[in-house]
């Protein structure tokens, strides 16, 4: 189970005003801004001093409502629409807390005369923007899915689909910490793509493969895109299909867009995607998408870390071994290669390839390892092999894929390249 920690606060006294009903339920009150000054602090420092965080806004507008400061209220709205012209949802705060001053208002968008799926897009933002601030991430928990990132890997980017949120966490000396999020778009049709055109937005552990400049992009882009490396090697093994899935921004008249609006694509907001760019490096930088990110302690995710490097630590042992029977037990009877071929005629060729070798000594460097997203029980793990026969040497790199068969892990495909 996810464990995110919540700090509880008192419900709010009598709320005269109710704007967004449903999300005024989830008792916000004067003490409901944000969990501590310092949150507030850094979060706002992620920012240029002239244009503040808009869920910080966001959420101070709320708060003064269920204080039952409307003036104040208000006052936070004009900032929040001052600093984000284009942001529809600030707008509609807006227009809803100016009727407040002469009529009741006891429904979302109530001076607006859109569209009702337009409004219920807005209000879905709106409470994916507050609950964002509510299930901030534990700094005592960290993200299951990342196990062990290279050196060289800076950064690693989660987006957790059902908060429509994309965190980023910083590799420091091989622990992770939380350093940021941003409110995420997905999919029309949410997670786990298949295929071409089903607009879903894939699950599972990709790298940023490239850096698009909005000034060579249509505006739909925004400010430009990081386009990621789907399909990968699972997910051409299970015949997922389509391409072209990118972080992108918005158009320049949209300041934001609904949770589910995309066609597989993750959209930011423009001055996130700059932000949210600096951490990235092409080729190296991991992004795991996930319907849900589940966070555990520290002691169970230096647990599952230990198991995943003693697995891939064994199976370097089965190698140096040349024993081809020691080396079969890591493998699953449901191995597929890239190519195609079950485990006897791959592993047929591999034996084939070592044939004369009496002695290899094995080094493995540059190792990553993810549970993969939307499977149970599927760990991939990524690294440098050099390997030393007699006089010479020869690296490569591998990535595997083991999946958990009753109490036994067992690889179920591995490419090199």
């Amino acid at each position: 189970m996810s464990r995110l920690r919540f700090q509880k606060r008192p419900t709010a006294s009598c709320i005269k005003c109710v704007l967004l009903a449903g999300l005024l339920c989830l008792a916000i009150d004067s003490t409901w801004a944000i969990s501590s000054t310092a949150q507030t602090k850094n979060r706002l420092a992620a920012n240029t001093p002239a244009r503040p965080d808009p869920d910080i806004l966001l959420i101070e507008v709320y708060k003064e409502l269920a204080a039952n400061n409307l003036r104040k209220a208000q006052s936070k709205a004009d900032a929040l629409v001052d600093a984000y012209p284009n942001f529809q949802l600030g707008h509609l705060v807006r227009g809803d807390l100016l009727l407040m001053h002469t009529s009741l208002v006891t429904a979302f968008g109530a001076g607006a005369t859109g569209a009702p799926d337009k409004l219920k897009n807005l209000r879905d933002e709106a409470m994916a923007r507050v609950r964002s601030l509510r299930e901030r991430p534990d700094p005592n928990l960290v993200p299951r899915a990342v196990l062990q990132l290279r050196q060289d890997q800076k950064y690693a980017l989660l987006v957790d689909a059902k908060r429509s949120r994309l965190y980023v966490y910083q590799n420091r000396g091989g622990q992770l910490k939380f350093v940021a999020d941003y409110y995420i778009s997905q999919g029309k049709l949410g997670v786990n793509k298949v295929k071409e055109g089903d607009q879903k937005t894939p699950l599972g552990v990709y790298y940023i493969t490239g850096r698009l400049a909005g000034a060579r992009l249509p505006d739909f882009y925004g400010a430009g895109a990081l386009p990621i490396s789907y399909p990968n090697e699972w997910d051409k093994l299970h015949g997922r299909s389509g391409s072209g899935i990118w972080l992108h921004g918005t158009p320049p008249d949209s300041f934001s867009r609904p949770p589910l609006s995309s066609d597989g694509c993750v959209v930011l907001t423009n001055p996130d995607l700059h932000k949210l760019s600096a951490s990235v490096d092409i080729g190296k930088t991991p992004i795991v998408i996930s319907d849900h990110i589940e966070f555990v302690s520290k002691a169970r995710w230096e647990a599952d870390r230990s198991t995943a490097t003693s697995l891939v630590n064994a199976w370097r042992q089965d190698v140096e071994s040349l024993d081809p029977v020691r080396l079969m037990q890591n493998y699953s009877e449901r191995f597929k290669s890239e190519q195609g071929e079950n485990l006897r005629a791959w592993f047929t060729k591999q034996r084939q390839s070592m044939a004369g070798v009496h002695k290899i000594s094995i080094a493995l460097r540059d190792v990553s390892l993810f549970f993969y997203p939307g499977q149970d029980d599927l760990m991939v793990s990524t690294f440098t092999q050099d390997a030393t026969i007699g006089k010479s040497k020869h690296t490569i790199r591998k990535r595997q894929y083991w999946a958990k068969e009753g109490v036994q892990w067992k690889i179920v495909s591995e490419t090199a390249w």
